[in-house]
This record gives C-alpha cells, sequence and structure tokens, in this order.
C-alpha cells in the first residue's frame, strides 16, 4: 500500500511539474520576438535587423532596455536615431487605441450626442462604466479612450463610426495609407486577438500621423475630467464622477506629450511614450516589456535627448504608402505574407488567460495532493519494521517485535491463573533442627558418666 502511495505521489508531482512546465514553457515561446526575415524594411535598409542599430560615436551608452522590440525617433523629422528590431509583429495591447482615435477622428462630431449599448457595456478588460441607455457625448468617449484606456469606449466610438467590421476595415486601410504595413486590426480596442499585431515602427509612424493633430494632442495630455455617470430621475441632476489618466510618464517625466498605454496577458507591457524638450520633440516606442513600460520609454527619451546630436539616423518613419496587390514596395509587397512573431500559437496566441488560469490552479492541486501523499509515504517508511538479513543464503525475513498489551486482573483471579498455568513444584526436605541441650542437661549429663566409671 505504501509503494503505491509512493508511486502515486511521485506521479501526481510529475503531471504538476509538465503542466507547470507546458504554461510557463508557452509564455516563454510566446515572448520571443521573430526576427526580420527581410534583407531591406520599410523605413531603411538598417531597420531590417533584429539586434539593436545606433550610429552615435562619442555618445553614451544607450539604456538598458528589457522590450523585444523598440524605436526611439524624431517626431518632427522622422529620423530613427536608435532601434531594436523595430519590425518585429507583436500585439500591441491598447496602444492600438492610437490607430482607432486617428481612424475615427476626422468623422466624429465632439459635440454629437451617443447612446451606449449592451454591447459597449460588456466588452472584456478595462472600462469607463458605459451604462446601456445611457447618453455620452463624442467628447466623453474620447476622453474615456485616453484617460482610462476604456475598452467601453472603443466599442462606443466604433459604432458611432458605423458600426465595428467598417472601423477596423477603416482602421486597416488607415495604417495601411500611413505605410504601416505590419499592423493588423481585429478589433479597436487592441485587446487580444488571433491575427491583431503591430510592430514599434509601425505605432511611431501611426503616433507622428496622429499627434500632428490637435485634437488629438489635446486628448493624449488630458490628466483628469468629469465623466457622466447613470442616467438621472426625472427632475434629478446627473451625477458625475472623476476620471484619471493612466500614463505615468505624463504624470511624471518632465516635457511628456503623452501618448498611450498597454497591457495584456499575451501582448505583456507595451507603451508610446512622446516628450518636447528644448524645442525637439521625440517618440519612444516599446513592446513586450514588463509591466512598468513608460519607465523604458522615458530612459529611451533622455537617452535621445541627451545624446541626440551626436547620433546619425539608422532609418526614418517616412515609410511609403501602401502599394497595389502584388506590386513590390521596398523589401515587402501586399501579397507577400509579413513575419509574425512567435507568440506560442499559429493565431499569434498562447492560451487564451482563462485557460492558463485553469492550468495554474490544476497544476497546484496536484503539486499540493503529491506533497501530502509523499509526506504519507515518508511517515509510513519510518514506521515499517527494517528488513534482517541472515545467512549465506541472504533470505530476508521480516521480524516484528509487537509487545502485548497489559490487562488489569483481580488479585485471586491472576493467583489462580499463575497456579494453573505454573509448572508443579517439588515439595521442600525440611531438616529438622536439633535443640542445643540446657546447660543443666549438660552437667548432669557428665555426671552420669562419672559415677558409671
Amino acid at each position: 500500500m505504501s509503494q503505491m502511495g509512493g508511486r502515486t505521489g511521485s506521479t501526481l508531482l510529475l503531471v504538476g511539474l509538465l503542466l507547470a512546465g507546458l504554461l510557463l514553457g508557452g509564455d516563454l515561446q510566446g515572448a520571443q520576438p521573430a526576427a526580420a526575415a527581410d534583407p531591406t524594411a520599410v523605413g531603411g535598409d538598417l531597420l531590417a535587423s533584429a539586434d539593436v542599430v545606433v550610429d552615435a560615436p562619442g555618445a553614451a551608452a544607450l539604456p538598458r532596455v528589457k522590450a523585444a522590440s523598440w524605436v526611439l525617433a524624431d517626431l518632427e523629422t522622422g529620423e530613427v536615431l536608435a532601434a531594436r528590431n523595430p519590425h518585429a509583429r507583436l500585439r500591441p495591447a491598447s496602444t492600438l487605441k492610437i490607430l482607432t482615435a486617428l481612424a475615427v477622428l476626422p468623422r466624429l462630431d465632439p459635440a454629437a450626442t451617443y447612446t451606449a449599448q449592451w454591447e459597449d457595456a460588456n466588452v472584456e478588460g478595462s472600462k469607463v462604466g458605459l451604462v446601456p441607455d445611457a447618453t455620452y457625448s463624442v467628447h466623453n468617449l474620447f476622453e474615456a479612450l485616453f484617460l482610462v484606456s476604456g475598452n467601453d469606449a472603443a466599442s462606443a466610438l466604433a459604432n458611432a463610426t458605423g458600426g465595428l467590421e467598417p472601423t477596423v476595415a477603416l482602421m486597416n486601410r488607415t495604417a495601411a495609407d500611413l505605410g504601416a504595413l505590419d499592423t493588423t486590426v481585429v478589433n479597436p480596442s487592441g485587446l487580444d486577438a488571433p491575427g491583431q499585431l503591430t510592430s514599434a515602427y509601425d505605432l511611431s509612424v501611426l503616433t507622428r500621423t496622429a499627434m500632428a493633430r490637435e485634437d488629438f494632442r489635446t486628448y493624449a495630455t488630458t490628466v483628469k475630467s468629469q465623466f457622466p455617470g447613470k442616467m438621472p430621475r426625472a427632475g434629478k441632476v446627473r451625477k458625475t464622477y472623476e476620471i484619471y489618466t493612466q500614463d505615468r510618464l505624463l504624470l511624471n517625466y518632465p516635457g511628456a506629450v503623452g501618448v498611450k498605454t498597454g497591457w495584456t496577458t499575451k501582448a505583456r507591457g507595451t507603451f508610446v511614450g512622446a516628450a518636447t524638450r528644448g524645442g525637439r520633440t521625440l517618440v519612444a516606442t516599446v513592446l513586450n516589456t514588463d509591466f512598468d513600460a513608460w519607465r523604458e520609454s522615458a530612459a529611451l527619451l533622455t537617452w535621445g535627448f541627451r545624446n541626440g546630436a551626436l547620433a546619425e539616423p539608422v532609418g526614418t518613419l517616412n515609410a511609403v504608402a501602401a502599394p497595389a496587390a502584388g506590386k513590390a514596395v521596398g523589401p515587402r509587397t501586399a501579397s507577400s505574407p509579413v513575419p509574425e512573431a512567435r507568440t506560442g500559437g499559429a493565431d499569434g496566441g498562447g492560451l487564451p488567460w482563462p485557460l492558463q488560469a485553469l492550468v495554474v490552479v490544476l497544476a497546484v492541486t496536484v503539486l499540493l495532493r503529491a506533497r501530502v501523499l509523499l509526506r504519507r509515504r515518508l511517515r509510513r517508511v519510518r514506521l515499517e519494521p527494517m528488513p534482517i538479513t541472515s545467512g549465506p543464503e541472504q533470505h530476508s525475513r521480516t521480524v516484528t517485535v509487537v509487545a502485548a498489551p497489559r490487562v488489569p486482573q483481580p488479585r485471586d483471579l491472576r493467583r489462580d491463573t499463575t497456579e494453573a498455568t505454573a509448572a508443579p513444584r517439588p515439595a521442600p526436605t525440611r531438616t529438622p533442627r536439633t535443640r542445643p541441650p540446657d546447660r543443666d542437661e549438660t552437667a548432669a549429663s557428665s555426671t552420669s558418666s562419672g559415677t558409671a566409671t
């Protein structure tokens, strides 16, 4: 029985480790970006590299950045000052909302009123809190899109533009027209979806165009605002609540001018940050990094402001326009496949997060159960007798010594039991002991003896 428990515990332990390895292995594989496969790339031949590209003799060393892909560029001139794997296709998370705003801003009146729908309120991820059948201005929706990265606001703006599918098609056309050929849009929020990918280069190109719009810059630099609550009862005033920006670069970096945060479990940390110092505006885009992605963007911006005068451009954000079908533009054609980053699956996604959570819970349960079984096994081993080997034949036998419990018995019953079970004893032989004669008897005896003589 103990051997079976030990085998069961070992098996459960192995299963738990395999489940944990499967989950972690999928995540580690998903974190590896694909190297740029083209010999040349949009924006310049050097941007085809998967390594760090910089040409700044005499400048300080670049900061250590964990991001799998990043770009540091001048928003005004379009010069790329440094980059790492800029065309790797990775998940954008909410940084895709830059393209959402860029596509729908020209088509919506900020003063127009929109009535929220159930599909808006029921989206996944971050929300501003739209209430179905409540009315909001388009201006409110844009503020929610930028400040709290509301996915419900993104859905509402898409429906206000004409619907989800027309808006997605519009976003894809906008990206292609600007030469952002690494970008494929599936939804307007940036939530993880099969095939929804972009690159640090594309996001930088889109940001440069978006920041040229005054309305976009206004929303990107807004720190807080009042957002309408649920509809009031008749005769009552509608209440509002404060919404606050999630852009920590905007709050902590002098000269910051936006622009967008992003995070999902598969995309990990994504961030596009821009700042103006000394009359120069730089943008630093990072993809697939830690949660505090803004810190890496800030580090790159600081390097750019301090060493930008020494840096020769390694590329440009002046991307070419999208080609006609089958016609080559630079290294890529509209009909040729674009290399995607490896993210653990054919669709660019690893395990969905509910399945990841289930695997984690299952692995922990199995490991805990295996631990209990192994502890029981060790406890049995300590209590089991040791095998004793004797003789030249090395036959193994087990000797177990068990102490019988002592049962108290009545006194007379114990005596009877002893007498009934004890072997008969031989009768003792007694030697009579003679009493020494009295002194008077000894004297008399001596007298008698003398008379006789």
